[in-house]
Order: C-alpha cells, then structure tokens, then sequence
C-alpha cells in the first residue's frame, strides 16, 4: 500500500529532499486537490527548517490515504528522480510514472536560514544537564537572563551617521528577546556614557541568578575602541578623545569588580571597525544599494588598553580574566561592512546563524558558522573576517531557545 510505502521511506525522504523540491511537491498536492491553501501555507510558516516541513508534508499526505499518497509518489519521481531512486519508491500501479517528468529541480546549494529561533527539545536540553563540559543552565537561570544592548546611531557630526544600524538594534533586541533574555537597551552614548552603561550593568540584580550574560555595542570604532557619539577628527588642547577602550568590559565584567558573573559565560559581540579607510562602500551588483563601513580616518593602530603600560602585575589581571566568550566583528586594522538597508553583515548572519543552529549548537560553534558566512566575501579586493579574541571559556554553553 502507497502509506505504508511512504512510512517505510519517511526518515530518508525527511533527511534527503531539499527545499526547492518541498515547495513544487506542495504545489504539486495543492494542484491535486490533496492540500488545501491552509494547509499548504501551514506547512511552510509553522515549519521555518527544511526538515520539519519535509515531515509535516509527508505525514499529512499520509493521512490522506493510499490514493493520495500514491499521487505523491508520483509526483516525488516527476519532480526529482534521483531522490525517487535513493528512496527505492516503486510506482508500477501508476501509470504515469511512465510519463516523460518535468525538469528535476536543481539541487539546493546555498545554506537554508530560519527566519525565527528553533525552539531547543526538552530531551536534548536534559542531555545536557550536569556534564562537567557544559555550562549550567538550569531553568530558573535561564529565566534569570539579561543582555546589554548599546548602539550609536546618530552621531553629533552628521558625517559620521550609521545608516541602517537602527535594523541592527531591532534585529538584535528580537534576537535576545528570543533568547530569553532581558534586554537593557542604548541608544547614542557617548564613550563616558558606555562606560557608566556597563558598570550599572554589572551590578544588575539578576546577575545572580542569571546563567550568562550577553553584551552587544554597535558603533564605529578603531582598534582598541568604540566610538562614542561625540567623536570628532581633530581634539584640542586637554580634550580627550570620545573613546571608550574595549578592554574596559573585561575589566567591569570580570570576577575582580563582578563577583556575580564569577564562572559564568560573558559573551560580548562587538560591531565596529577595528582599522582600514574611512567610507569604503560596497556596491550591490545593480549599483542601487551601497554598503558602508563601521570604521574612520585614524592615524596609527591603536593599541588595546594598557598595552603601552603592561608590566607584571597586569598580566596576572588578564591571566585571571575567564569564561569570556569575544566575536569582534573584523580583525585588527580592518573594516567592517554595513547595509544602510539591511544592517551590518555580522549582525545579520549572526541572527541567520542563531535562529538556524542556537538550539543544537553551543556557541563556540555558533561563532565559528558566522565566520565561515564571511569566507566567501570580497569586497574589491578586500575582506571582513570577524574574530574571537581573548576567549576565555572553559566549559561548552548552550542556549536552550525556547526552553
């Protein structure tokens, strides 16, 4: 019988199909009369990955019956025969396996990104449940949550403007949300400003139940520093540059001034420049959108906070920082690129990379899935690499989405 046919291959046909040829197989039953348009459009919003709508296509044509399914074998050969073959499908009571097929679909090449997070199973989070490789996230911590969210959008030389940051910040704030965090949120800060951000959030009352932390800032940058919204080319006399030192969330996060995050994972992701020219701008290949860089004018390399001063007792400090857990997103001395339509890159396919992998992955991997994104980019001769620098963490965290 065509269902029991379909029961035998369903985990292969669940684990094989690609997603062009889910959508012409659900074209193919609406076209038969065995789906209606609710069904249809349930199957592809209820299902943002590609496996769970190959499951929910197969098992609800299954529940239609033998006449239904065997119309779905059919169209499975027509549609992609090679997939027909792997599954050892036979149509001998259908004529019209015989028929000359349509076109093959062409095999999916590029990742399928979830628009929304996978929510995590329960058996998967239990596995994971007191293994020493593993950081804790009980369910009351994770429900104990809470990110830092700071980002510069309009700076007080117009210049200087970040386009299309205020989707990165929508995007992200979505993004923890998700996630279970609370998120703290800033807009437009000064250096001054992000530092006193940083140190009101290290003493946030839900650091000591939380299980981890996320900081995110969006600005400009150079290497060694985020900009803040009064930054200008030139200072005067004893003016001091709007500048806020990276190093400075280590020093206001680590175990020596915040007790409460002692041994638990710090993720910071940070989107600004690090080095390279000022206005490098990529154009798309119709030339009618550009994308901008987080980066501006700077004279030599800056170096990282108290690199200049370093001496014994400092680097006993860095050696004492852990469980730190750093995406920058650009390697020293280069860009970093910016869509004024549809944000930064690395906050794009860091949202693309969460909302596919965040419920089976632990971070690490889900950090080295949004570098791989950027292998392939060139922009005129040039590349963005994000990096993970002084990373800290010794156990493996996983996010639980949706636990």
């Amino acid at each position: 019988m065509a269902a029991k046919e379909l029961t035998r291959v369903r985990s292969d046909f669940v684990g094989s199909v690609s997603k062009a040829v889910i959508k012409l197989l659900l074209d193919d039953m609406l076209e038969d009369a065995i789906l209606n348009d609710g069904e249809k459009e349930s199957i592809l919003e209820e299902n943002p990955a590609r496996a769970d709508q190959a499951r929910d296509l197969i098992d609800t044509v299954k529940k239609k019956g033998d006449d239904a399914s065997r119309k779905f074998i059919e169209r499975i050969k027509n549609r992609d025969n090679s997939l027909f073959s792997k599954l050892g499908l036979s149509c001998e009571e259908q004529g019209s396996c015989d028929q000359p097929a349509p076109p093959a679909a062409e095999p999916q090449k590029e990742e399928e990104w979830s628009d929304s997070l996978i929510p995590v199973k329960e058996s998967f989070w239990s596995e994971k449940q007191n293994k020493k490789e593993i950081y804790p996230a009980a369910r009351n911590s994770i429900k104990s949550r809470v990110a830092l969210l700071i980002t510069n959008i309009e700076f007080t030389d117009e210049s200087h403007n970040r386009r299309g940051a205020e989707k990165d910040e929508k995007n992200m704030e979505k993004l923890l949300t998700g996630l279970g965090y609370e998120v703290v949120k800033h807009t437009n800060l000064t250096a001054k400003a992000i530092d006193a951000a940083i140190k009101k959030f290290s003493e946030h009352p839900k650091l000591e139940e939380t299980d981890s932390v996320v900081v995110v800032i969006m600005s400009h940058g150079k290497l060694g520093a985020v900009l803040g919204v009064n930054w200008k080319k030139e200072t005067s006399g004893d003016e001091k540059p709007d500048e806020f030192p990276i190093n400075d969330i280590f020093k206001h996060l680590g175990p020596g001034k915040c007790k409460a995050l002692a041994d638990k994972p710090k993720i910071i992701i940070i989107q600004a420049c690090r080095g390279g020219e000022c206005g490098s701008v990529l154009v798309s290949d119709d030339a009618s959108a550009a994308e901008c860089c987080d980066d501006v004018k700077q004279p030599d390399p800056f170096p990282l906070a108290d690199e200049e001063n370093l001496d014994e007792d400092n680097v006993k400090i860095v050696h004492r920082e852990k469980d730190f857990i750093p995406l920058l997103s650009s390697t020293p001395d280069t860009v970093s690129y910016r869509d004024p339509d549809k944000g930064s890159l690395l906050i794009q396919y860091v949202v693309d990379v969460f909302n596919t992998y965040a419920h089976q992955d632990h971070i690490q991997e889900l950090f080295r899935k949004i570098m791989q994104r950027f292998e392939g980019l060139a922009v005129k001769h040039k590349r963005q690499m994000p990096t993970i620098d002084r990373y800290t963490a010794i156990k493996h965290f996983y996010f639980f989405p949706g636990l």
